[in-house]
């Protein structure tokens, strides 16, 4: 299989219809089993690298590399579906299994047993809805990961939380422009 980078989201077709959270998940397996792409992102020692991908049906697509002890922070992907698979190494997913209000608040206090974990090898990964908050680290003390990830809408938006304890925190809303 052969992925382009590519340096902007074309805008979708109104023909084409929306890729489904299965069709993300299906495009982030192929392109992570692309072992050439895979080897060709550069990795960094020190922070995260990307490369963007064309994916699906309009949606954007990125190859992440993760170094050692490296991580989002909490966060969601506001308004999109999306998908993501570990291509090489391992990632952990600290998730929320309980929705939130979109918009509104500032503060909440979660219950208990809404926290989840996976951990992710190479070829694992997983689907997730709109407002689905979280946060992926590369724990590994001396190996990078690479993963694939793909979302639809492209990102409207990134809500970046601080949580303590059970109470969660909205930091910071970043727009599309912010990560030009």
């Amino acid at each position: 299989m052969s992925v382009s980078p590519v340096s902007s989201s074309p805008l979708p077709s109104p023909a084409v219809p929306a890729p489904t959270q299965g069709e993300l998940l299906d495009f982030v397996r192929r392109t992570a089993a692309d072992t050439e792409l895979i080897a060709s992102l550069p990795l960094d020692p020190e922070g995260r690298t990307w490369v963007r991908l064309t994916g699906p049906g309009g949606s954007e697509a990125w190859l992440i590399g993760w170094p050692p002890g490296t991580g989002t922070g909490w966060h969601d992907h506001a308004d999109s579906v999306g998908a993501f698979l570990t291509a090489s190494g391992e990632l952990k997913e600290n998730a929320l299994a309980a929705r939130l209000p979109t918009d509104g608040w500032r503060t909440l206090e979660l219950t208990d047993g809404v926290d989840r974990e996976r951990r992710l090898t190479a070829g694992q990964g997983r689907a997730f809805g709109r407002h689905h908050v979280h946060e992926v680290l590369n724990e590994s003390p001396d190996r990078h990961a690479v993963s694939v990830h793909a979302y639809y809408p492209p990102l409207p938006r990134i809500r970046r939380y601080s949580r303590t304890g059970q109470v969660l925190r909205l930091e910071q809303v970043e727009l599309p422009e912010d990560w030009q």
